[in-house]
C-alpha cells in the first residue's frame, strides 16, 4: 500500500540530516542502500503478521556509500512480509490500526521536517530543499529568536 500525500513525497533533503530525524521515528537503514538509492525501514509485528513501513529515497546528488548525498523521498508505502519471498504492497488487506499509526508517524516526520523549513508546499508543488549548510543556518536562526 502506497500512502498518498504524506507532506514528506519529494523533499529533496542531506542523506545524514534525514537519516537523523527518520531514526528518531524507527525508521532506519540496516543495509537497504546503493550508491544511488536508500529506503528506510521501520518493522511492525502485529497478530495479523508482520509488515514493515517503507520510505525510499533516491540520491539526487552525490554518493549514499560515501554518506554525502543529497536525496529525494519518494512515496512511502506499507507491506506484508511473507518468507522466503519478501514483502508485498500490493494486493493485501492491511490492518486499519497499523495504517493509521503509519500515518501518524509520517506526519510526525513531516513536522520533524518543518521545524527546519524542509516542505513541500502543497499550493504550489514547490519543493524546498535542504542542505547541511541550511539546516545549520535555520537551526542559528532558532538559537537567536530563543534568546
Amino acid at each position: 500500500m502506497y500512502f498518498e500525500n504524506t507532506k514528506i513525497e519529494n523533499i529533496v533533503v542531506d542523506q545524514e540530516f534525514l537519516t537523523d530525524i527518520l531514526k528518531k521515528y524507527g525508521l532506519e537503514c540496516h543495509g537497504a542502500w546503493d550508491y544511488d538509492r536508500m529506503t528506510f525501514d521501520r518493522r511492525f509485528d502485529v497478530r495479523e503478521g508482520r509488515f514493515y513501513l517503507r520510505v525510499f529515497c533516491d540520491a539526487i546528488s552525490g554518493d549514499v556509500g560515501a554518506h554525502d548525498a543529497t536525496l529525494k523521498i519518494l512515496k512511502p508505502a506499507l507491506g506484508k512480509y511473507y518468507y522466503p519471498h519478501g514483502v508485498e504492497y500490493t494486493d493485501e488487506v492491511f490492518p486499519a490500526h497499523l495504517v493509521k499509526d503509519c500515518e501518524q508517524i509520517l506526519d510526525a516526520v513531516a513536522k520533524e521536517l518543518s521545524k527546519y523549513g524542509i516542505a513541500v508546499k502543497k499550493d504550489e508543488q514547490i519543493q524546498e530543499s535542504a542542505t547541511k549548510e541550511s539546516v545549520k543556518d535555520v537551526a542559528e536562526e532558532r538559537e537567536k529568536q530563543l534568546k
